[in-house]
C-alpha cells in the first residue's frame, strides 16, 4: 500500500528532525523536550497515549508547507492536531512522528454579512465564529458539546455535529470551501463560495477524513440568521422504549425540530445535581425537543410536538418560557460528559448511528449488555438523527475493567451495524474504532478507501495507521472475533 519506511525513535533521529524543522520555522515553533510535548500525548480519548517525537506550531500557511516539505523529505509521519478535544484517538501521536498543531492559525479573516459567510483559519474555536457573527444577527449552526474549546479545523476533520444538527446539518452541510496543503506541499482549494463548485465533490470527501488527506489552512463556513424565538419542550417518559418510539413519531409526523435529544434515567440523575436543569430524575427517559423560527412558527410547532409526545406516552411535559430557561434545559445535555465524573472514576464515550425506528430496541439491548459486562452505561443521544453516545462507566484502577469497557463498546458498535446503522456518527474512527471498521466494510471497500488515501497522500505520511484498517488487521480481528468467548480482549489488534 506504498506505506512509508518505518523509523524507530532514537535521540539521533529526533535531533536530525528538530534541526531540519528549526531551519524553516521560527524560534519557539518546534517542541521536543518531554515537558513540552507531554500535553500532546493524547486527545480526548485519554486511555490511549503516546509521547510525540516532535511537535510543531506553524503560524501561517507558508510555515505549514515548510514543515510538510521537511517531513516528506525525511519520511517522517505527521499527525495534524486541532484543539485535541476529539474522542477517537485521531490526534494521538506516533512515536517516530511529528504532531502538527494548527493552534496558532487562529484568525477570523473575514465575516461577510451579505454573503452570510465567514472565512477563518483552522485554529479558530467553533463558538468564536458565532460570537464574531452575532453583531450581524448571524451564527454558525453546528454546535458540538465541546464548542467552547474545539476548533473549526478539528470539526472539518471529524465532520462534527451537535445538538442542532437534525435541522441545520453537520459540518459538511455548513462548510463551503476548504483550503488545504498536501504532503507534497501543494495548496489545494476544495469547494467554492458560490452555490456549487465545478468537478467532483472532493470537499465532501475531505470533510470527515480525520487528517489523513491534507492539512487545512482556511475554511469558509456558511452562517445562518439567528431565529427570532427558540423554545424547548422537556418531556418525561416512564419507559425508555416509549421515549425511543416518541422520537420516531415526531419525525413521522413531518416535524423537523431544531434539536431532538434523549437522555436515560442514569444520565439525568448524574447531570441534575451538577447543573440543576430541572430534569425529572424519576423518569426513565427524557426528550428535549427544540423549535425555532418566528414566534408564530414556534408556537404552532410546540403545540404539534406536544400532542405527538402526549400520544406517545409522555408522563410530563414542560416548555421553556424564556431564553434563560431554554439554556438551562440544554445545559444538562451539554454537560452530560463531564457530569459522568460525579458518579464514576472513568467513562468511555461511544459513538454510533442507527435508524431512528430502532432506537427503542437498541436501548433495551444496551441495557442487557450492562449485565453481561458488569458495567453501568448512561445513554445520551442525538436522537433525531439516530446518533448514540453511550457512556460506559468503569474504574481504570480495577484490573480488567477498561478492557471490559472496550469490549462493551465494540459490541454496541456491532449492534449498530446489525440494525442497519454505522460505527460512527461524528467522533470519527481514529484508533478507537479501527477494528470495528473490519465488521462494517468488506476488503474491497477498504481497499477503495486506501485508493482515495493514495490519491491525496501517496507517501502515506498523514496520520498513518488511523481510520482505515489494513486487510491483515481485519484478518487477525476476524479470527479473534470468531472465538470471542475464549479470547482475552487485551489480545485484540491494537497500537
Amino acid at each position: 500500500m506504498n506505506a512509508p519506511q518505518k523509523f524507530q525513535f532514537t535521540p539521533e533521529r529526533q535531533r536530525e528532525v528538530v534541526d531540519a524543522l528549526n531551519t524553516v520555522l521560527p524560534h519557539g515553533s518546534v517542541l521536543f523536550n518531554e515537558e513540552d510535548t507531554r500535553p500532546y500525548e493524547c486527545d480526548g480519548l485519554s486511555a490511549y497515549r503516546q509521547l510525540p517525537m516532535v511537535v510543531v506550531l506553524p503560524q501561517d500557511e507558508d510555515q505549514v508547507i515548510a514543515a510538510l516539505n521537511v517531513c516528506r523529505r525525511m519520511q517522517v509521519p505527521i499527525v495534524p492536531r486541532g484543539a485535541g478535544t476529539g474522542l477517537s484517538g485521531g490526534a494521538m501521536p506516533i512515536a517516530d512522528g511529528v504532531v502538527l498543531s494548527t493552534a496558532r492559525l487562529n484568525r477570523i479573516i473575514k465575516v461577510d454579512p451579505y454573503a452570510r459567510t465567514a472565512l477563518v483559519q483552522p485554529g479558530v474555536r467553533n463558538l468564536a465564529i458565532s460570537e464574531a457573527a452575532n453583531p450581524h444577527g448571524l451564527y454558525y449552526a453546528p454546535d458540538p458539546s465541546s464548542q467552547i474549546a474545539c476548533t473549526i479545523g478539528g470539526n472539518v476533520a471529524e465532520n462534527s455535529g451537535g445538538v442542532h444538527c437534525l435541522k441545520y446539518g453537520l459540518t459538511v452541510h455548513n462548510v463551503m470551501r476548504v483550503r488545504m496543503v498536501t504532503t507534497e506541499g501543494e495548496v489545494v482549494e476544495l469547494g467554492n463560495e458560490a452555490l456549487d463548485a465545478p468537478g467532483l465533490d472532493l470537499l465532501a470527501v475531505y470533510i470527515g477524513s480525520e487528517g489523513m488527506l491534507g492539512v487545512v489552512t482556511e475554511v469558509t463556513v456558511r452562517l445562518v440568521p439567528k431565529p427570532q424565538v427558540a423554545r424547548v419542550i422537556m418531556a418525561s417518559f416512564d419507559d425508555v422504549v416509549k421515549g425511543g418510539d416518541a422520537v420516531a413519531n415526531v419525525i413521522a409526523a413531518g416535524i423537523i425540530p431544531a434539536g431532538l435529544e434523549m437522555m436515560d434515567k442514569t444520565s439525568s440523575r448524574m447531570v441534575e445535581p451538577f447543573v440543576k436543569a430541572g430534569y425529572d430524575t424519576e423518569a426513565e427517559a427524557i426528550l428535549l425537543c427544540e423549535s425555532d423560527g418566528t414566534p408564530e412558527e414556534v408556537e404552532e410547532e410546540i403545540a404539534r410536538m406536544s400532542e405527538v409526545l402526549k400520544a406517545s406516552g409522555a408522563t410530563a411535559i414542560a416548555v421553556s418560557q424564556n431564553e434563560a430557561e431554554r439554556l438551562k434545559f440544554w445545559s444538562g445535555r451539554k454537560n452530560a460528559f463531564p457530569a459522568a465524573g460525579r458518579i464514576s472514576p472513568d467513562y468511555y464515550c461511544m459513538d454510533g448511528t442507527i435508524p431512528r425506528k430502532r432506537l427503542a430496541e437498541v436501548l433495551q439491548r444496551i441495557t442487557d449488555m450492562e449485565g453481561k459486562y458488569g458495567l453501568r452505561c448512561a445513554n445520551v443521544f442525538h436522537a433525531g438523527d439516530g446518533n448514540l453516545h453511550p457512556l460506559i462507566m468503569f474504574d481504570a484502577n480495577q484490573e480488567g475493567e477498561f478492557h471490559r469497557a472496550e469490549a462493551f463498546g465494540a459490541e454496541i458498535l456491532e449492534l449498530c451495524v446489525e440494525v442497519g446503522g454505522t460505527i460512527t456518527g461524528e467522533h470519527g474512527v481514529g484508533i478507537e474504532k479501527i477494528n470495528s471498521m473490519c465488521v462494517q466494510f468488506s476488503p474491497k471497500e477498504i481497499e477503495t478507501f486506501f485508493a482515495v488515501k493514495r490519491a491525496f497522500d501517496a507517501a502515506f505520511l498523514l496520520n498513518p495507521d488511523k481510520a482505515i484498517p489494513t486487510l491483515h488487521r481485519c484478518a487477525e480481528y476476524g479470527k479473534m472475533h470468531v472465538r470471542r468467548g475464549q479470547m482475552k480482549f487485551a489480545d485484540l489488534p491494537r497500537f
